[in-house]
Formats: structure tokens, sequence, C-alpha cells
């Protein structure tokens, strides 16, 4: 069977954790970010997942040969979270295994549906092998700011109501990301051009959410703000991590550029409900 914790029970998951691997759902399990986790066993675990609360995605971590829990995960799908997804208008799954051995047990499971999978990037930086001197200068009409309160509640930026419901897609308030995240964004007439934050926390370890409007996108943009979010981890001696899809190049170009190192790469598992 598989059964969901209470979100005083997550520390039970603790231990079965690959610490070595995916950040977010150590972040889940500690209760710095939201989340839910399923279990094998609501009193002593050995193999379960978290539903990340920015609903992107599966993680399943523990045991990857525990048949107790593995013949009841295509069942639990049909009969418990296709009606779940449906409340909060997700229409599709994205597995991925903290472990490599849950690949093939993966592969395994899903073999009846249609799904397809992914490669991605996982990228660590670490202050001596950041490479500052790549940083652009950009147009003085562009401003930097911090994410903070004060910028988080102003009324006069036309497009902050997107950016704020990104930040609590994986925060489960504003004040709560402004307390325990790092953010930056770039201002330019009155609206945001670009933007970089921690949209996950584990420890010191902050995960990196980065996008740039269409139409500001080709002014390095993305590479400025990454470089401020950056310097600021360092400050606090906090630890950038960088996840993105394996052909994801322009991605993958800014992290290298600023000197991310690879730290491990993961495959995802995808098909619809």
């Amino acid at each position: 069977m598989i059964v969901e914790l209470k979100n005083e029970q997550f520390y039970l998951c603790r231990h079965l954790l690959n610490r070595q691997a995916h950040l977010e759902p150590i972040s889940v399990i500690n209760q710095t970010n939201p989340g839910r986790v399923f279990v094998d066993d609501n009193t002593n675990p050995t193999s379960g997942m978290v539903w990340l609360g920015n609903n992107d995605g599966f993680i399943f971590f523990g045991n990857p040969h525990n048949e107790k829990f593995n013949q009841y995960i295509d069942p639990f799908i049909d009969q418990f979270l296709v009606e779940e997804a449906k409340k909060v208008d997700l229409d599709y799954m994205e597995a991925i295994g903290n472990s490599k051995d849950w690949n093939t047990t993966l592969e395994k499971v899903f073999k009846k549906r249609n799904h397809g999978n992914w490669n991605q990037r996982v990228y660590t930086l670490k202050n001596y092998e950041y490479l500052d001197k790549t940083e652009p200068n950009i147009e003085l009409e562009y401003k930097i700011q911090k994410l903070d309160n004060r910028i988080l509640t102003s009324v006069d930026l036309t497009n902050l109501d997107t950016l704020k419901e990104n930040i609590l897609e994986s925060w489960s308030t504003i004040d709560d990301f402004c307390s325990k995240g790092i953010g930056f964004c770039i201002i330019v007439d009155n609206e945001i051009a670009s933007y970089c934050y921690s949209n996950f926390v584990a420890g010191s370890v902050h995960c990196i959410a980065i996008e740039t409007m269409e139409k500001y996108q080709g002014n390095k943009l993305a590479q400025k703000v990454a470089h401020t979010f950056v310097k600021e981890c360092f400050i606090h001696k906090k630890l950038p991590y960088w996840d993105c899809m394996e052909d994801n190049d322009p991605s993958v170009a800014v992290a290298e550029r600023l000197g991310f190192k690879s730290y491990f790469r993961y495959i995802g598992f995808d098909f619809s409900f």
C-alpha cells in the first residue's frame, strides 16, 4: 500500500534520501518548501515519493527494489494521484528517481504507459570556481534590485504578479521566501525584465530559478542577474545549485559561463494522465 504522511511525520524519511543527489526532496522533507510525501509505511517507511509543491515532479526515494511499494505505484497513480492532480490543473506526471537504481524500477513500473524521458543536468558552483570576469555590462536603464518585501509589494511594477505567482509555486508565502531565500531582478520601464531567485533551499544550498522575459532576451540580462545572485550566495556562505534540461542550451551556456561545474545527471520520465 501507499499512504500519505502528515507534515509532522516527514522526518521519518530523512535517512532515506540520497543527499548526494536532488536538493528538492530534502527541502520538502525539512519543510522549508511545500510538498506532499507518500510512503509504503507511515511508521517505518523504506520507500516513498515526494510530490513537489510547485508540481514540478514526483521524486522517488528510498529502496528502489521494494516490491511492497513498487507494485502499488501504478494503481496508486490511477486511483488517487490523477484526481489530486486535476485539483491543481495538472494533466501529466514527471517521475524522477533519487538514485540511478530507480531508473530501472520506474522503467518497469511505467512499461504499460506511453511515457517519454529526458535528461537533466545539475551544476554547483564553489567560490573558487566562480568566473567573475565573465560578468557582462548592461545598459544603464536596466536597474538591479533585490527581491525583498519592498520590491515584492510594489504597486509600480506591471508584471510583478507573474513573478509572485512563480515564487509562490515553491514557497508557502512571500514572507517565507524573503526570510529563507535569495533573489534579484532587473527592472526597466517599471517592468521586470529578468529575475533569479532560490526556488528550493536545503541547508546552505540554494536551487536557482531564472528567467528573462522574451522581449528582453539577447541583452545578457540572465548572465547579469545570475552573477548578482551567485555573489550574494557567496557573501552569505551559500552554495548555488543549477538544475536544467540537458538540451536547454541557453541555460547550460549561462551556468558554464559563470563557472558552474557538473554535479550529477539524471533521467526524468513523463506521461499524460
